[in-house]
């Protein structure tokens, strides 16, 4: 099951106190980036997908710090995405991991994501197409699978 990213969690439930016009414009254009994002979700195939391993594994180390970074740094950039949570990729020691599918491209693993690597697979590899270290082989062998 997967769900869509719509309002991170340090903003859910608080509202920004607005003091002038030029914080309400803000205030629309961060509202507007958002909608754009959901709206992606309608579209998912001509945008880039990012989908982040939220198993318990993926969880402890580390999964939703980089749900949230992509999130927050994909809509900093203005790069057309949808970041979504999804459950075990079967890579229990290269959590945290993630697919990234880039449009009318193959889906690609990236185990052992952090902040560094996340940025890094940010402009490397969505901006440039630019292939990078930390892709899971798709016949990489799982403990269970040996």
């Amino acid at each position: 099951m997967y769900e869509i990213k719509k309002v991170s969690e340090k903003k859910q439930g608080k509202m920004a106190k607005i003091k002038s016009l030029s914080d309400l414009r803000k205030m629309k254009e961060d509202l507007r980036s958002k909608v754009s994002l959901r709206e992606n979700s309608d579209k998912s195939e001509s945008v880039v997908q990012i989908k982040v391993g939220m198993a318990t594994t993926g969880i402890v180390s580390g999964a939703k710090e980089i749900y949230h970074f992509f999130y927050e740094e994909l809509t900093k950039r203005n790069i057309d995405a949808v970041v979504s949570q999804t459950g075990d990729m079967g890579y229990p020691d290269t959590e945290p991991t993630i697919e990234i599918t880039l449009p009318g491209k193959e889906p690609i693993v990236f185990g052992r994501v952090n902040k560094e690597k996340a940025d890094e697979i940010i402009e490397k590899y969505i901006r440039n197409g630019e292939l990078i270290d930390g892709i899971i082989p798709q016949n990489n062998k799982t403990k269970e699978d040996k």
